[in-house]
């Protein structure tokens, strides 16, 4: 799986774009650690909006090529109207024989990395049984309409749980509720004051900025170019070629699935 050929599809990572320069330089990196961990496998960077290169452009980049095939893999955590909608459409109008791969998440290497950001932000585990009922973790994400893309990050949240031995509340930027604070006051009402904020965002921007500000006490940073992200982004390229190769079509459905 992981050999690369003459004919293995270009992988081409779709970013959401941000007006926060901070979050281009962290996707290039990303970009940087893929290229490193899978050397030979042609890596191209295309956004949905606000950041070149757009997607449709990058596409038309690679249809120039000839009749070249490409695996789109979304840099988003879960499924929802871009990952539905506006990666296919964009992929089916560029001339590209795209395949699409699922969102990052829910994955354990999302919580592996959730839990280094945590612990890399000053998270401890609790000491004493008294500790670990005062403590509890919100899980803040950007938030969408899509019922299942609260379901995706839910689903990363129990993950998260099981990881740290604590509740874990998911939380939302917009879209959706409850928010930071909401998540917050909910858990202080429940007896805990120990809690801390796990950033859902793969870059910088102004609502991990929000989220983070929301906090009590412990916020962790964003994803970023971690290193198991990289290996998830491989993962989900992986997991879609499998899929093809089994006999599936590479319709839009596979990429919320």
């Amino acid at each position: 799986m992981n050999r690369i050929s003459p004919a293995s599809p270009a992988l081409v990572l779709v970013a959401h774009g941000s007006r926060d320069p901070r979050a281009l330089s962290t996707v290039r990196a990303l970009i940087e650690r893929v290229r490193g961990q899978r050397p030979g496998l042609p890596v191209h960077l295309g956004h949905i909006e606000l950041n070149a290169p757009l997607l449709p452009d990058t596409l038309a980049g690679l249809a120039s090529l000839g009749d070249r095939a490409a695996v789109l893999v979304p840099l988003l955590l879960s499924r929802g109207y871009h990952v539905k909608r506006d990666i296919p459409e964009i992929a089916a109008a560029s001339g590209v024989r795209a395949r699409f791969a699922a969102p990052l998440g829910p994955h354990p290497l999302l919580v592996e990395t959730l839990h280094e950001r945590l612990v890399a932000a000053g998270w401890r585990p609790p000491a004493t049984d008294a500790e670990r009922a005062a403590s509890g973790v919100v899980l803040a994400a950007a938030g969408s309409r899509d019922p299942d893309a609260a379901t995706d990050t839910g689903r990363t949240a129990a993950l998260l749980a099981d990881r740290l031995g604590v509740p874990v509340v998911p939380a939302y930027a917009s879209a959706a509720a409850p928010t930071v604070p909401e998540a917050v006051r909910a858990l202080a009402a429940r007896g805990r004051h120990r809690v801390a904020v796990a950033s859902y965002f793969t870059a910088p921007g102004r609502f991990a900025t929000e989220c983070a500000e929301a906090a009590p006490g412990v916020a962790a940073a964003p994803l970023g170019a971690h290193p198991a992200l990289a290996r998830l982004v491989l993962h989900r390229y992986d997991e879609a070629l499998a899929t093809t190769r089994a006999g599936s079509a590479a319709e839009p459905a596979l990429a919320s699935a």
